[in-house]
């Protein structure tokens, strides 16, 4: 794709022949001789960047910078002169310009600094791009329902948030998010960050228990050239990196001690020094962590530390698992519904009294992900306007485990009366699949709907044994 330039020079033979040596260079090039005539060409040729001249007849280079940048804060504009100085060049960067050229230029030179600049534009619109959309899809209105759990869960973070707005200073307190596997943790991460005074900061996320702790240590941390066996150059961490804004650290409590060690610290001390480094840096971020596990007897068993618990969980919040948000089921499931029949252009899809009656009966052990997983198989498998149960596929809405002689995709669910322990419960479905499949790795996923790999890392952090 060709990029667009506005050269604004007075001499005209100069700006021709920078404009066809840029053209032969596959730019789309155009030419003012004045100021006045540059801000007419900048309205309805909309350049990427621009070539200006200070000596200009008229309003100077200076007063017109400023004025592109009027037109356009995110205008990118290389002041050129003849005459140059210090004082100039310090003068045209404050007022916005994005770099500085003495003629004569060498048009090498100047190809070269327009390709810098224009890469350096295209990362930043880039950047734009995803953080807007990030905010878009963000926020307290994205925590759907009406239950009276999903009413109080917002309210807490309204009243934190509007406590947030108020601090003196901007050590915003931790929060600890708990609730079960899928029940929309990292939703409630991002309301807290995008409705909140962070929000034009970043947002960064890391699970835990997707690296090995050496890794999370690295990636958290950051490091020297030289601090270990393979850092062939310096690598800023994650806490460096959400500078000001929110640092969320999803499963929490799959950290080695080592590391736990290191973020309590970073809680305390609000300092950070990257491995092999000696100099430690202050950091602004705030800490937002998510645990599915039950800490507390996590901490009695010595398998995380108090300390961090508590530091961690100066405010808590909750998130409700969807079996216990009543109604709130159907208003997900009708909005996950339209999303998908959009996307796979099924318009008009809509659920049977059937269909409607498997979803409120459904204990939903994989809560809202498994809700929204399974909308997206009904819109695949319905063959007419209404889905139906049948479509709904492994969850039927029965809440009694299905016989041996049930079919390779049948669901894998526990009954209201079981034991709701999580871990347990993740312990004895594994099981189950495993025995229904005869210890075949794959066919257990199919049964439990997720990855093969994702499955052999819960084996291994269960430590269930060999399968095949």
């Amino acid at each position: 794709m060709s990029h667009a330039v506005l050269i604004i020079d007075d001499e005209e033979t100069l700006a021709r022949n920078v404009a066809l040596y840029l053209e032969r260079q596959d730019y789309e090039c155009r030419v003012a001789g004045s100021a006045e005539e540059g801000f007419s060409l900048f309205q309805s040729f909309r350049p990427d960047l621009v070539l200006l001249d200070h000596n200009l007849p008229g309003m100077k280079g200076l007063q017109a910078l400023e004025r592109l940048r009027t037109l356009d804060p995110q205008c990118c504009v290389v002041l050129m002169t003849g005459y140059g100085s210090v004082d100039l060049a310090v003068q045209a960067l404050k007022a916005g310009a994005a770099d500085y050229l003495t003629k004569p230029v060498g048009l090498a030179e100047m190809k070269l600094v327009l390709e810098r600049l224009l890469t350096q534009d295209r990362l930043q619109r880039t950047v734009r791009y995803y953080e807007g959309r990030a905010a878009a899809s963000s926020g307290l209105d994205k925590l759907l329902g009406q239950s009276p759990a999903m009413q109080a869960l917002r309210a807490q973070i309204a009243s934190l948030l509007e406590a947030e707005r108020n601090l003196a200073d901007d050590q915003a307190p931790a929060v600890l998010i708990r609730g079960e596997t899928g029940t929309g943790k990292e939703l409630v991460a991002r309301a807290l960050h995008f409705d909140g005074p962070r929000q034009a900061q970043p947002f960064v996320e890391l699970n835990c228990g997707a690296l090995p702790g050496t890794l999370i240590e690295a990636e958290l941390f950051g490091y020297e050239r030289g601090a270990f066996t393979g850092a062939q150059q310096r690598k800023v961490g994650l806490v460096e990196t959400a500078e000001g804004g929110t640092l969320f650290l999803d499963e929490i409590a799959e950290t080695e001690p080592g590391t736990q060690v290191k973020l309590l610290k970073l809680l305390e001390e609000r300092r950070v020094r990257r491995l092999g480094g000696l100099r430690e840096q202050a950091v602004r971020a705030r800490i937002i962590s998510a645990t599915h596990q039950p800490l507390e007897t996590w901490v009695k068993e010595n398998r995380f530390r108090a300390d961090l618990f508590y530091r961690l969980r100066i405010v808590e919040l909750v998130v409700p698992p969807l079996r216990e948000r009543g109604d709130d089921v159907m208003l997900l499931a009708q909005r996950f519904l339209d999303q998908q029949a959009a996307r796979y252009r099924r318009e008009g899809l809509c659920f049977d009294a059937g269909a409607q009656d498997a979803l409120l009966r459904h204990h939903w052990p994989g809560n809202v992900r498994e809700l929204r997983n399974t909308i997206e198989q009904a819109v695949l498998m319905a063959r007419g306007e209404r889905v139906t149960a049948a479509d709904l596929g492994r969850s039927s809405g029965t809440n009694t485990a299905p016989n041996a002689g049930n079919s390779a995709g049948a669901a894998v669910v526990l009954g209201a009366e079981e034991d709701l322990d999580l871990g347990r419960m993740e312990r004895r479905l594994i099981q189950t699949a495993l025995a229904r499949s005869e210890g075949n790795v794959t066919h257990a996923a199919r049964l439990l709907g997720i990855s093969r790999d994702t499955l052999r890392y819960r084996l291994e952090r269960l430590g269930l044994g060999e399968t095949h």
